[in-house]
């Protein structure tokens, strides 16, 4: 088989396990948002998001406080995803633009799930062919499932081949809203237009500057 050709093998093999994952990827994620849920105990809340400590593009480390006073929007993926993370990122490129000078109030996070080959460097190039306003984060495993777990995310590798590099990582596909004060505000599926997804940012942007309040949606986001 020539090289292109085991590339165009590999690359469907690729998006066939993804997409014969996806079906459970909602099932996987509500037991992830229980399983939080009972983590708690008898808190009288459950929160989405928290504390992190991560490795920005240019080797800075980053906290979740150094965010404090924008929006976030946070999504869990990895440089070699072969159908949602792609996806995901261009309407992130486009809830940017459809928010026009509002823009400026939200930061989108991409949180890589695979720090074996995700370097700041790696991360830095991927979220740039995007829009240079996204910002990928790496940091150790530890870290890295540290803020999964705060977030309620998921990440399942699967092997390809016999090669070091021949996987790939079934993940949670939501894409979670911060307000200003690091609070949960809002989810949204992978599959949510980025036309959407801004027309709801903005409508929370503007009821925060009307109240000084977030009115939350539930963690698998409004129909």
């Amino acid at each position: 088989m020539c090289y292109v050709g085991k590339m165009t093998y590999r690359h469907e093999v690729h998006r066939r396990t993804a997409i014969g994952l996806r079906s459970i990827r909602m099932t996987i994620f509500i037991l992830a948002a229980l399983g939080k849920l009972l983590s708690w105990g008898a808190a009288s809340a459950v929160t989405i998001g928290g504390p992190f400590t991560l490795t920005a593009p240019d080797g800075a480390t980053v906290t979740d406080a150094g965010y404090r006073g924008k929006w976030l929007l946070v999504y869990f993926g990895y440089t070699h995803c072969p159908d949602s993370c792609p996806t995901t990122l261009n309407e992130m490129s486009r809830v940017l633009a459809k928010l026009g000078a509002d823009a400026v109030r939200l930061q989108p996070l991409f949180i890589t799930l695979d720090p074996q080959r995700d370097t700041r460097e790696v991360l830095e190039q991927y979220t740039q062919s995007f829009d240079g306003r996204i910002i990928g984060l790496t940091g150790s495993a530890e870290q890295i499932n540290a803020v999964a777990r705060e977030y309620g995310a998921y990440a399942v590798q699967h092997r390809t081949g016999p090669g070091s590099q021949d996987y790939v990582i079934d993940h949670s596909t939501y894409l979670y809203a911060m307000d200003p004060e690091g609070k949960f505000a809002a989810a949204f599926d992978s599959d949510t237009s980025g036309d959407r997804i801004a027309d709801e940012l903005r409508e929370l942007m503007a009821r925060q500057d009307e109240q000084g309040v977030v009115n939350t949606t539930s963690p698998l986001g409004g129909p």
